[in-house]
């Protein structure tokens, strides 16, 4: 028995060493599984930091922006209005009208002055004036006799067979005949020149413009303007300018004209700045003189570009300048490297760039690509870029 109770007494023993290394084990591998979730949880922490920071930082725009300064360029004015002729010379009828027989002209035909345009019947007029032509004859033959009579008169005065008086009436007979001459050669003259004004002719050298008369049509002092004309074919632009602008421009001004529809640019300048401005428009109109071309039509719209002096202003690349319902604008990066917002009124566009008339100072940092692609108060990364020269 006693044998019996030390076996079971041994593998007692052996069952409870057993569950002790097997407890031991199983804590062992618990911390282990333990650590590694603490170490993995860390490590998968600050990846997942790491990883914002990189995306916060990718998330920061490069934008192009340029310090543009002050820099020396034309101050220029842009205008529009109409064409017309600088000095139009309406035609009609100067003398006491008819019947017109033939038109000469054409719109668009250059004529010299004192060239006929339109010819007047002149049949009645020409038989008037051939009466006027005899009666110059006979007064010519009274005046004739009369000096003859007044000769003799003088011969015989001598011997006593005429009177003083009879002489004095002889003489005159004589004077009253020669008056009568001089009556029927002003006549004559005057009937030469109501048919010389009967046909309607140009009064100066230019250009034809427009013709209001047929061949048939009875034409008067009432009938209006048949003809006009541009003289010596120079052609000017009306153009309407603010109240501000209408204060810089000046007689001599150089002045672009660029006809609508065309690419046609015609040197100018302005000869008339009008002394009263509209109390509606607030406008005032300046006058272009250019010279003829074909492309240039009375009526017709064009655009000015007036060159008013030098002035120092910001200049821009085109693709900076921005247009909206509020008008032009350019997008600034600002403090804390934030977009803004700032309204311009630009000035001179030319190859170079765009010259801002006011708005900007020229020590901003301006964006000159992607503007349309950012909002005001976003935060971006600037780039400089070489300004513009």
């Amino acid at each position: 028995m006693d044998s019996l109770a030390g076996t079971q007494s041994f593998y007692e023993d052996a069952d409870d060493s057993r569950r002790k290394r097997t407890r031991l084990i199983v804590a062992l591998v618990l911390i282990a599984l333990a650590l590694g979730a603490a170490y993995y949880a860390f490590t998968s922490g600050k990846g997942a930091a790491d990883a914002e920071g990189a995306a916060g930082a990718a998330a920061v725009p490069n934008v192009t922006v340029v310090v543009p300064g002050r820099v020396s360029v034309e101050a220029a004015i842009a205008a529009n209005g109409t064409i017309a002729a600088r000095r139009e010379m309406p035609v009609g009828v100067a003398g006491e009208g008819g019947e017109v027989v033939r038109v000469l002209v054409e719109p668009g035909q250059w004529v010299g002055a004192g060239q006929t345009l339109a010819v007047i019947d002149r049949s009645v007029q020409t038989q008037q004036a051939a009466s006027l032509a005899a009666s110059i004859r006979v007064a010519q033959a009274d005046a004739e006799l009369a000096q003859a009579e007044l000769e003799r008169a003088q011969a015989l005065v001598g011997r006593g067979f005429i009177s003083k008086a009879d002489m004095d009436r002889k003489r005159a007979t004589r004077d009253a005949a020669n008056a009568r001459v001089r009556v029927a050669q002003a006549q004559y003259a005057e009937a030469r020149a109501r048919n010389d004004r009967l046909n309607i002719v140009a009064p100066a050298a230019g250009l034809v413009l427009t013709r209001q008369v047929e061949v048939g049509q009875i034409v008067g002092a009432g009938s209006g303007v048949l003809f006009r004309m541009a003289r010596g074919g120079e052609m000017e632009m009306l153009a309407q300018m603010a109240e501000a602008d209408l204060a810089r421009i000046k007689v001599g001004t150089r002045a672009t004209v660029t006809p609508v529809g065309t690419d046609v640019q015609i040197a100018g300048q302005v000869w008339q700045v009008s002394p009263v401005v509209d109390m509606d428009t607030r406008q005032g109109m300046v006058r272009i003189a250019v010279p003829y071309s074909s492309v240039l039509r009375p009526g017709g719209f064009a655009d000015a570009r007036l060159v008013s002096g030098t002035a120092e202003a910001p200049l821009l690349p085109e693709s900076a300048v921005q247009s909206g319902p509020e008008g032009n604008f350019v997008l600034i990066v600002g403090k804390d490297d934030k977009i803004e917002r700032k309204p311009v009124k630009v000035g001179t566009v030319s190859d170079a760039g765009v010259s801002i008339a006011s708005g900007l100072t020229g020590n901003e940092r301006v964006v000159t690509l992607a503007g349309a692609f950012l909002n005001v108060g976003d935060k971006v990364k600037p780039v400089m870029q070489k300004t513009p020269q």
